[in-house]
């Protein structure tokens, strides 16, 4: 799966706070995640991650 740093992640399961919407801060073998709902920040191993992944929304680069 392609997720890069600026990515938005719609995850299968809600965050506590009530958003399944996360906002990607570092990738690599864990992910660094915000939550978009509450702005809580917390790290996720990658195959974690990416088993509760719906939908990845792509950032704009404008080159």
């Amino acid at each position: 799966m392609d997720i890069a740093k600026g990515d938005k992640l719609l995850m299968k399961k809600k965050h506590p706070c009530g958003s399944n919407e996360m906002l990607v801060l570092r990738s690599g073998m864990d992910f660094k995640l915000r939550c978009c709902g509450c702005g809580r920040e917390f790290m996720i191993p990658r195959s974690k991650a990416e088993k509760n992944v719906k939908n990845v929304v792509k950032q704009d680069l404008d080159i």
